[in-house]
């Protein structure tokens, strides 16, 4: 496929039931890979909530958690299924099914496409679900419910999953608590749609564990800590599934003491970006690639307030940030060298943005 025939496709997850939101569901952009420009194609209406998405990793799949409190007359969340039309990006809903725990804010689809991984934020639950040849979801096969606490009085009263994703080699599932200060590994059972716990790791008292990504060679992850604006880089050990903490460091500019919540972290190439709610930024840190340790380089506003998540788009031209609390999706550029990011002009206003999701589509692959 030609650079010239590829259409970058951006999902946008909204939070639509809260308070002064005016979103309908998930929106459908493209983005014009030379310039960054978007352009709207679809509204996705009646979707509640779809705060976080995944795309399937081999078929035009996408999946929405509904972070709700109740989903279809039953207690606790949902999550949702689409088709994606590979020409236009269209989404047909395909079913919907319990998330097995109240407010679902993550969800993740393992390597082999057939089991989609859940974090329930308010039960403090992570569940596993099955994959249908047709894309659309079974019920939960498996669910955990996290146990602890910790020191904040207001966020760390009870677990909180805030993320679960599979590792490099498809093999554990890693999750974060928020609530619990934690990280739970688990064995995937992939033959019977299992999580069975190998491993946990504690983090300081009061850092809150929100997010992680993993380096592109595997052996170290970093770990972004909500409350106490600190990314943890770890060693890996594929193998064992063990994780060793090798480095600490602040999201934040010296001398900042006001409000802030970390939220979200993307690596691309050499460098890692996080962004800051409160301080309204995306911090970027040099990754030295032998010791897998962060070196600061630079702060950038994100041009709106509460950048809850970012995403890097697959040519790795530019970086958008969606501004939570100003309804405005900001499109930056990359500078390849160095790393820094500088405005292109480019925005557009959605109501409440709080998950960007590419994917590459070829218009001559035509409609389904």
């Amino acid at each position: 496929m030609s650079v010239a025939s590829k259409n970058q496709v951006l999902f946008v997850g909204t939070y639509t039931e809260h308070e002064g939101s005016q979103s309908k569901g998930i929106y459908v952009y493209r983005m014009d890979p030379s310039s960054g420009e978007l352009k709207f194609e679809w509204e996705v209406k009646g979707v509640l909530n779809p705060s976080f998405l995944d795309l399937h990793p081999q078929k035009d799949f996408l999946y929405a958690v509904n972070e709700v409190g109740s989903f279809a007359g039953e207690e606790g969340g949902g999550v949702s299924a689409f088709a994606v039309d590979p020409g236009s990006g269209e989404l047909t809903l395909l079913n919907a099914h319990s998330s097995r725990g109240q407010d679902p804010c993550y969800i993740s689809i393992e390597q082999t496409g057939r089991f989609a991984l859940v974090a329930n934020y308010s039960s403090g639950r992570v569940a596993m679900l099955p994959i249908q040849p047709d894309g659309g979801l079974g019920p939960a096969s498996d669910e955990v419910q996290h146990s602890g606490s910790s020191v904040d009085p207001e966020r760390q009263t009870d677990p909180h999953a805030h993320c679960i994703r599979p590792d490099p080699t498809n093999r554990f599932a890693i999750a974060t608590d928020l609530g619990a200060d934690k990280l739970l590994v688990y064995q995937m059972d992939l033959e019977h749609g299992k999580l069975n716990k190998h491993t946990e790791v504690r983090v300081q008292p009061g850092a809150g564990p929100r997010h992680f990504s993993f380096h592109p060679n595997g052996r170290y992850m970093y770990l972004l800590n909500e409350l106490n604006a600190t990314l943890i880089v770890f060693r890996y050990h594929p193998d064992s599934g063990n994780l060793e903490e090798i480095q600490t460091i602040t999201t934040l500019p010296e001398g900042y003491q006001g409000r802030n919540l970390s939220a979200d972290l993307h690596i691309h190439g050499k460098y890692l970006y996080a962004s800051n709610r409160g301080h309204d930024s995306l911090v970027c840190f040099f990754i030295d690639e032998n010791t897998g340790k962060l070196i600061y380089r630079s702060h950038t506003s994100t041009g709106g307030k509460e950048p809850r998540n970012f995403a890097i788009d697959p040519g790795g031209t530019f970086l958008l940030a969606a501004n939570q609390n100003t309804d405005n999706i900001v499109v930056f550029g990359i500078d390849a060298e160095s790393g820094q990011l500088f405005r292109t002009g480019h925005q557009v206003e959605v109501s409440m943005p709080v998950c960007l999701k590419f994917a590459v589509r070829d218009r001559n692959r035509g409609k389904k």
